[in-house]
C-alpha cells in the first residue's frame, strides 16, 4: 500500500503543478522512484489515478461538512467555538493537501459538483441548526451556504495557500464576521 500512496501524493503534486493534460505517467513514476509497472499494478491509466485522487478528496470533503452540523441542545455560548471547530477542520484539511485541493476545489470537471455538493450539505446543516433555533428563522440558509462556499473558496487561494493566515485563524474570523457582521458591537 506505501507504493499506491507514494503514487497518489507524487500524481497530486504533478497534477496540481502542471495541469492534467501536461502531467505523465512517466514523470509520476520517475519522482516515485518506481517504474511504469508498478503504476499498472493500482491504476489502468492517468484518468484513473487522476479520478481517484478527486473522489479522494470529494469524499473526505463530504465527511467534513457533515461532520461539521451542530448537535441540539448545544449551550448557545459554545456556538462560536464549535463552529470555529469544525470549519477549521476544513481549512486545515485543505491547508495539509494543497495540491489534491487544487484539483478537486478548483480544476478538476466535478470542481463545481464538488462545491454544489457542499453547499447543499451546509445549507441542510444550516437549516437543521436553524430549526434548533442556533440561527434566525428568517435567514436564507441557501444563500448563507452559498456565500460561505464562496468565502471558503476565494479566502483558500488568498489567504491559507499564501501563507498569509492559520487554518485556525481564518476560522475564527470567518465565524466571526458570519455571527456577527459588520456592525460595531458593544463592549462589556
Amino acid at each position: 500500500m506505501e507504493s499506491k500512496e507514494c503514487l497518489l501524493s507524487i500524481a497530486a503534486e504533478e497534477f496540481a503543478e502542471k495541469g492534467y493534460f501536461k502531467a505523465t505517467i512517466s514523470t509520476i513514476v520517475k519522482r516515485a522512484g518506481f517504474t511504469q509497472p508498478t503504476f499498472y499494478l493500482y491504476f489502468t491509466s492517468k484518468e484513473h489515478i487522476y479520478s481517484e485522487l478527486v473522489q479522494s478528496f470529494q469524499e473526505k470533503l463530504e465527511q467534513l461538512t457533515v461532520d461539521s452540523r451542530l448537535e441540539p441542545e448545544l449551550n448557545t455560548d459554545s456556538l462560536p467555538e464549535r463552529i470555529t471547530k469544525s470549519l477549521s477542520a476544513i481549512l486545515q484539511f485543505f491547508a495539509d493537501h494543497p495540491h489534491l485541493t487544487k484539483i478537486g476545489f478548483y480544476e478538476s470537471e466535478e470542481a463545481t459538483n464538488i462545491k454544489q455538493s457542499m453547499v447543499d450539505q451546509i445549507r441542510e446543516n444550516l437549516i437543521f441548526e436553524q430549526q434548533n433555533n442556533y440561527f434566525s428563522g428568517q435567514l436564507n440558509m441557501e444563500l448563507v451556504a452559498q456565500v460561505l462556499v464562496g468565502a471558503i473558496e476565494r479566502l483558500t487561494i488568498t489567504k491559507l495557500f499564501s501563507n498569509e493566515a492559520t487554518a485556525v485563524g481564518l476560522a475564527k474570523e470567518i465565524v466571526d464576521f458570519f455571527l456577527y457582521g459588520m456592525v460595531p458591537r458593544e463592549t462589556k
